[in-house]
């Protein structure tokens, strides 16, 4: 797929080790034999004496960008050439939040998706508990087998992106591989997908099929790759 002006740019930042790398490839020897140091150079580089040049921090965000697109290209092409294998195949699936777990896993184990659950659902010991799970990184760390065999139900736990007990009070919240919760916003509870920065509220629109307890929140926490 040719690749427009933009991305060429971003790719090619990708070639240099760090900021400073980047510096030295807009210094000539001509600088170097008039200003007589490098840093000199580097410094007059870096404030624009040399035209438009990328801040360390744009430098480092866009380079940071780009790496994860060639992540992502690469696990999107990996993916295509080694079909994964779903543990939801050749399942008679009833139970409308399974459905929606096998929709979704195909997605989310090729990484084409990523995708947010929230559970309200009582544990063996009969305790109330709720949470919010990242179901890319469950996948890839558990059997799912088990859940769409009807044997064992999906709950939400300690190490999960969020968790309560609503006997014990216990609270806990975890960031994972895929996404950084947030606390401090003024909108409340949120969780920034690391791979494109999205800020995703569980609260907004509502809920995507399955049951009120066990569902996939709306506004889409499930992010398309």
């Amino acid at each position: 797929m040719e690749l427009n002006t933009a991305e060429r740019f971003y790719d090619f930042l990708t070639n240099f080790k760090d900021y400073e790398d980047y510096l030295d490839s807009k210094i000539t020897p001509t600088d170097l034999f008039y200003l007589k140091s490098r840093e000199l150079a580097r410094e007059l580089v870096e404030h624009s004496h040399k035209g438009m040049i990328l801040s360390r921090e744009e430098f480092e965000e866009r380079k940071a960008a780009a790496k994860a697109a060639k992540t992502e290209q690469s696990s999107v092409f990996y993916s295509r050439s080694h079909p994964v294998t779903l543990a939801s195949a050749g399942k008679e699936l009833k139970d409308n939040f399974l459905k929606a777990l096998a929709e979704r896993e195909e997605a989310n184990r090729s990484g084409k998706m990523t995708s947010v659950i929230f559970i309200r659902d009582y544990n063996t010991l009969g305790q109330e508990v709720s949470g919010y799970i990242d179901y890319t990184h469950r996948l890839k760390t558990q059997d799912f087998e088990p859940y769409f065999c009807g044997k064992k139900r999906l709950m939400p736990g300690p190490s999960d992106l969020c968790y309560y007990n609503w006997k014990t009070q216990m609270s806990t919240s975890n960031s994972s591989p895929n996404f950084e919760v947030i606390y401090d916003d003024p909108n409340g509870l949120l969780f920034k997908s690391k791979r494109d920065k999205t800020m995703l509220n569980p609260r907004g629109g509502g809920a995507a099929a399955t049951t009120s307890n066990r569902r996939f929140p709306e506004e889409e926490m499930d992010r398309l790759g």
